[in-house]
């Protein structure tokens, strides 16, 4: 047992992480985050219901945000909050708990500069962007006023999902993942609402909505944030002064701003994908739509898993206790896998179960069945490349798993491209790129691991 496992600077919770057994400890710490991220799940399904209601210019407008307002999602949960609650795992594992709070103070800095690039650019160049990606008219009016509500508050955004990387690295996921349960339910209270309008209360279309989001984000910041005001707490945010500190700024940003990139990276594979499918028809473009949709299922389960195996391979790290955090990595990679592998297994076999949810059209099925038939089988791999890049985190080295997101991009654009001008192969050509790419990905991660890229 290491050194810092018997101090008694080591809290209760760290005590556990460094050594209970670790499967109990791995589901423990990972059924909550679960439980709130389908909670969120369900809320984004339940916007775009809400949003519908309001025609299809409403609808289109605010499509156009989504993919910039998830990038801003991704960026302060995965990786600015990932790279965070790594960083105070490890300190809290190392016996340093006053780095651990001095390293939340730095977060939240880095936080709010962040939060406020992303409203000077889409406040200032909002227009531009969405006139860019096919926004014109009353979708474009729609885009605007979403927005501008949304990314007006981008600091509330990035403050709870940061606070919850905090409160996560400290070995507590119970209280984030009730905060992700109470966001939700705030939101679908009352989101219609101002939406809609209710009684002598006006309604406020699509910037109803965002106003919905912000509110339940606030209310959960400010009880996270009384959380870790607690003097008795493992990380405190008070009784330390508030200044940069360029030694805890770089220990959060080496590992943060790589695991920023990786969302990036996905969203411009997903991207190409869908241009490269587009290439074969209507048709083809809604199959794989459709199927697609899969991975977003899967994404908080590996989520779940990966926060819980950030703040256990980092606090084992930290105590030195490096031969512990491989076997969780690999424990926890293992688990990833077989689930969203047997999910992805069922898709394979019955793809007509998940394709019947959403279409009759017997065209549409076909093509997404297709694709069900070839990527599905290895929707394992991608949920052991995401389980190892959240261990990476933890870990404090990104190079690998980055390279391996960069492999994933490549393969689908030059396979992709290759199928469609070069070889002339039908979609079921493309759905194999799709799939080699996925196992390239964890492949890369899970070899640079096995050879010991953690200890170099």
């Amino acid at each position: 047992m290491s050194a810092a496992a018997q101090s008694p600077t080591v809290n209760a919770r760290t005590q556990q992480m460094l050594q209970a057994p670790l499967l109990p400890t791995l589901i423990r710490l990972a059924t909550p985050n679960i439980v709130g991220l389908l909670a969120m799940t369900v809320v984004i399904g339940y916007d775009g219901f809400i949003l519908g209601r309001l025609g299809a210019d409403a609808l289109a407008g605010v499509a156009l945000v989504f993919p910039l307002s998830m990038l801003m999602m991704q960026m302060s949960a995965g990786g600015i909050g990932g790279a965070t609650t790594a960083a105070v795992a490890r300190a809290l594992g190392a016996g340093r708990g006053g780095d651990a709070s001095r390293l939340a103070q730095q977060a939240l800095l880095i936080a709010a500069l962040l939060a406020g690039l992303f409203m000077l650019a889409l406040l200032g160049f909002g227009s531009r962007i969405f006139t860019a990606m096919g926004g014109a008219g009353p979708a474009l009016d729609a885009a605007l006023a979403y927005s501008n509500v949304l990314f007006g508050g981008a600091l509330v955004i990035w403050l709870t999902n940061v606070l919850a990387a905090i409160v996560r690295g400290a070995g507590n996921m119970v209280l984030p993942s009730l905060m992700l349960l109470t966001m939700a339910a705030i939101h679908l209270l009352l989101c219609p609402l101002l939406v809609f309008g209710w009684g002598t209360l006006p309604g406020l279309g699509v910037a109803g909505a965002a106003i919905s989001s912000l509110s339940a984000n606030a209310l959960t910041a400010l009880v996270m944030a009384h959380h870790l005001m607690r003097r008795d707490g493992a990380v405190r945010l008070r009784g330390q002064a508030w200044r940069p500190r360029p030694d805890l700024l770089r220990e959060i940003l080496r590992v943060g701003l790589p695991a920023s990139l990786s969302p990036v990276i996905s969203n411009a594979s997903i991207a190409v994908a869908t241009a490269v499918v587009g290439s074969y028809g209507t048709v083809a473009l809604a199959g794989y739509g459709v199927a697609a949709r899969l991975e977003y299922i899967l994404v908080p389960i590996a989520f779940g898993f990966g926060t819980a195996l950030t703040a256990l391979v980092a606090t084992n790290m930290g105590a030195g206790q490096t031969g512990r955090a491989l076997r969780v990595t690999w424990l926890g990679g293992a688990l990833v896998a077989a689930i969203t592998g047997g999910i992805g297994a069922a898709a394979a076999l019955a793809p007509g179960l998940w394709m019947n949810l959403f279409t009759a059209d017997p065209a549409v099925r076909e093509f997404g069945g297709s694709y069900l038939n070839i990527v599905g089988g290895c929707y394992g791999f991608f949920g052991l490349g995401l389980a190892l890049f959240f261990a990476s985190q933890g870990a404090g080295r990104m190079f690998w798993p980055l390279a391996g997101s960069l492999a994933r991009l490549l393969i689908v654009a030059v396979g992709g491209w290759a199928c469609v001008h070069w070889l002339r192969l039908p979609i079921s050509g493309f759905s194999i790129v799709v799939a080699l790419s996925l196992a390239v990905y964890a492949a890369i991660i899970a070899g640079a691991i096995r050879l010991g890229g953690w200890g170099r």
